[in-house]
C-alpha cells in the first residue's frame, strides 16, 4: 500500500521561508507527474506546482518567483521551497503523485500559515 508522507509545514511570519518535503513508503513504480497542491479554508484545492518526470514544472500565478518545486526520482520525494511567504499563502499543503498506470497518490496534508 502507497502512502504519500508530507513534512516540513508550520508557522512563519510573512516574509519568511519554509521547505515541504513529500515521501513515499510501500512500492511506487513510473511516477510521472509530482506536485504540490493547497486548500484554504473555505476554497478549492488549487494547483500549486507541479513537476513532470522530465522537470517540466507547471506553477501557479500567485507563486511564481517565490516557489520552487523539485523531485529526487531516486527517492521518490517531491520537495517545495517556499520563499517570500503571504498570509494569503496559508493553506494545507498537500503533494500528489501520478503514475504511468493511471493510479493517482495523495498525502495526507500539511499546514502552513503566514501570519502578517
Amino acid at each position: 500500500q502507497v502512502q504519500l508522507v508530507e513534512s516540513g509545514g508550520g508557522l512563519v511570519q510573512a516574509g519568511g521561508s519554509l521547505g515541504l518535503s513529500c515521501a513515499a513508503s510501500g512500492r511506487i513504480s513510473r511516477i510521472n507527474d509530482m506536485g504540490w497542491y493547497r486548500q484554504a479554508p473555505g476554497k478549492q484545492r488549487e494547483l500549486v506546482e507541479r513537476i513532470t518526470s522530465g522537470a517540466t514544472t507547471t506553477y501557479a500565478d500567485s507563486v511564481k518567483g517565490r516557489f520552487t518545486i523539485s523531485r529526487d526520482n531516486a527517492a521518490n520525494a517531491v520537495y517545495l521551497q517556499m520563499n517570500s511567504l503571504k498570509p494569503e499563502d496559508t493553506a494545507v499543503y498537500y503533494c500528489l503523485y501520478s503514475t504511468s498506470a493511471g493510479f493517482v497518490y495523495w498525502g495526507q496534508g500539511t499546514q502552513v500559515t503566514v501570519s502578517s
